[in-house]
């Protein structure tokens, strides 16, 4: 079965911790939701650093990345079905999926 990369871009930080509790809990329904599909549920990341041919800059890039995931799917509109629930986007944020090509 094919496996797809979830990376997360963006989203916001809870300005509360009522809203902390609210996020953890949709993070929590929607990974339990698609429990069988997550090979690995991945992370938060924190601050990246872009390696070029002319040095390292202390960035992430013009989309810097906040998590990432890795999921089992049929085929991308399957993996595109699995990442339209995610929680990330309810705070303005994004999940870029792309297939992991097994060579």
């Amino acid at each position: 079965m094919p496996k797809f990369v979830f990376a997360y871009h963006g989203g916001g930080m809870p300005e509360t911790e009522e809203e902390g509790a609210k996020l953890m809990a949709a993070w929590g329904a929607w990974m339990q939701k698609h429990e069988k599909d997550f090979l690995d549920p991945g992370n938060p990341v924190g601050m990246s650093k872009t390696v070029t041919a002319t040095g390292v800059e202390d960035n992430g890039g013009s989309n810097p990345l906040s998590g990432y995931a890795l999921v089992n799917a049929a085929d991308m509109d399957a993996a595109i079905s699995i990442a339209k629930g995610c929680p990330i986007t309810e705070s303005g944020g994004t999940v870029e999926v792309v297939e992991a090509i097994n060579i």
